[in-house]
């Protein structure tokens, strides 16, 4: 089902059945398509542990920074202020 946007507008609730119901709706704008009104899918169950062993934290992980790379998240140039 194609609608223009001025009609999506109003016709909301309405348009929110027909997706509800499977049907994908394509809203226009000056007759081309713009967006695309679809269900959301049922959310996917998550696993843990599944990535467990793919990565290793380093052993100097939360060791402080060097400073010149401290010096490019503060936006200074080191040395200087």
């Amino acid at each position: 089902m194609e609608v223009g946007v001025h009609q999506a507008k109003t016709t909301l609730s309405k348009l929110l059945r027909h997706v509800a119901a499977g049907e994908e709706v394509v809203i226009t704008k000056d007759g081309e398509p713009v967006a695309r009104l679809v269900a959301v899918g049922p959310p996917t169950k998550r696993v843990l542990g599944r990535d467990v062993g793919r990565f290793t934290v380093p052993e100097d992980f939360d060791a402080p920074l060097p400073n010149e790379v401290l010096a490019q998240f503060e936006g200074t140039v080191e040395g200087r202020d």
